[in-house]
């Protein structure tokens, strides 16, 4: 064989061999694309958890880091110190001798805790209740929330929500294989000088949810984000729909003690009839502005908290021993001056009402229609009127509230959040025109918040 025929037999064997081996690649690549697929559909997100969307607070904290806002008007802490006499309770704590304040506790609460919490709240509502059994401490009102809804919805039973509503009701009663049915409170006017009280329930389409499906209504009062109080009749209406449907009330009221004068909060717990089936959540963090020490609780009759207990066991099983103590010496040095106006559970309404003030007066001085807010420490104003100001072409949400915060928030380094993400999807055109800002902030900060929107307000006018 000559070198040329020889070269030409190395070369087709070559191609040959490398068109198999690539043939194999190939192969290769389609079994493991297959493998990854059926992977892919294997571990997906159950269905209960949607598609896995971010929540507005993922979002809207990635955003103030990515925006820097000036003033951050979004998530509901304060920007300030907490009581002394808490914060210091907690560093006693830390350092004490007790080396047991440092380790596990009662997985339903720390005896001292619930024995406080006893005392406060049984004259409240009426009863005598069980600290041992009536009552869990659960990590922030957040898991009371899920143990009181994972512990009594089943599959297929309906839970009525009141729109606008914190945005995990949604999520946990799916979680929990029921079916939410939502109504909205809608204001009576929207022009002129608007306040919370003005929010209200249709009472015929309030009336048409109840039915033998109905397990649970979650009643969210003082009420985040309108700050609405719901007066006694409002209360007695849904009590009676209760009873006469054997209906579960979840009654969320971490923002209890911030009712302004003369509005007064009403605990349903304490109507008629209501005591043994309402299951009544509360927060250490809103109770005492310690919004990050995640604690919580549940109260209500044994018979129904026993499911919580049977959750809460299973998930966290117990809380922070030391936050706990804290929150339980805290509690014990207000419940001491309970008929004290220096109580802080009386005197941090007084503290904020001021602050809501100035917020208001900025807004409306600066285009937006606040809804004056009878307790919390949210504002929801109508921003519909500086339409025409802003741009909001170039935003790619798809609800003009998402589109107006952040444009605002680039545009004049104020960051607030859509009340959208507070409504289901069939209703949350009703929230598009608002926005909410949290005013539980330094006046320095609020003060700020209304020179940045006034500033803002000039440039458009030029």
């Amino acid at each position: 064989m000559n070198l040329n025929k020889l070269g030409q037999s190395l070369c087709t064997a070559a191609r040959s061999q490398c068109g198999v081996e690539l043939k194999h690649l190939n192969q290769a690549f389609k079994n493991t694309s297959r493998a990854s697929s059926k992977m892919d559909d294997k571990f997906k997100l159950p269905a209960r958890y949607g598609a896995g969307e971010k929540s507005v607070w993922v979002e809207y904290i990635q955003l103030a880091a990515e925006y820097k806002p000036k003033v951050n008007l979004g998530q509901g802490f304060p920007d300030y110190h907490a009581p002394h006499h808490v914060l210091k309770a907690l560093s006693e704590i830390a350092l004490s001798e007790n080396p047991l304040l440092n380790q596990y506790t009662r997985g339903f609460g720390l005896p001292r805790l619930v024995q406080s919490l006893t005392k406060l709240y049984s004259p409240l509502v009426g009863q005598k209740i069980d600290p041992m059994n009536e009552i869990l401490v659960t990590y922030g009102a957040y898991e009371a929330l899920y143990a009181a809804i994972l512990g009594h919805v089943d599959e297929c039973d309906e839970v009525i929500v009141i729109e606008p509503f914190f945005d995990c009701y949604d999520f946990m009663i799916k979680a929990a294989g029921g079916e939410p049915r939502f109504i909205a409170l809608a204001p009576k006017k929207t022009e002129g000088t608007i306040t919370s009280a003005d929010w209200v329930l249709d009472e015929r389409e309030l009336t048409s949810l109840f039915n033998e499906r109905t397990k649970m209504i979650i009643l969210n009062t003082p009420h985040n984000p309108i700050g609405k109080v719901f007066t006694k009749q409002e209360l007695q209406l849904i009590s009676d729909l209760c009873k006469k449907h054997n209906v579960l009330c979840l009654s969320d009221e971490v923002y209890e003690w911030m009712a302004y004068e003369p509005a007064q909060h009403i605990r349903i717990a304490s109507l008629p009839g209501m005591w043994e089936r309402t299951i009544t959540v509360g927060s250490a963090g809103k109770a005492f502005s310690v919004t990050g020490w995640k604690t919580g609780w549940a109260y209500g009759p044994a018979a129904l908290m026993k499911n919580l207990q049977v959750v809460h066991q299973n998930c966290v099983y117990t809380c922070c021993t030391p936050v706990q103590e804290a929150i339980a010496r805290s509690m014990e040095y207000e419940l001491a001056r309970r008929d004290s106006p220096e109580c802080y559970f009386k005197a941090l309404a007084r503290e904020l009402m001021p602050k809501r003030d100035m917020l208001v007066d900025a807004l409306k001085e600066n285009g937006f229609n606040p809804t004056i807010p009878e307790s919390g420490y949210f504002i929801v104003a109508d921003w519909s009127k500086l339409a025409t100001k802003i741009d909001l072409s170039q935003e790619p949400d798809k609800y003009k509230d998402y589109k107006f915060t952040k444009k605002f928030a680039k545009e004049c380094g104020v960051l607030a959040i859509p009340p959208t993400a507070f409504y289901s999807a069939e209703h949350k055109h009703l929230g598009e025109d608002y926005v909410r800002f949290c005013f539980i902030k330094k006046d320095e900060n609020l003060s700020l918040a209304g020179q940045l929107m006034s500033q803002w307000n000039i440039k458009k006018r030029k």
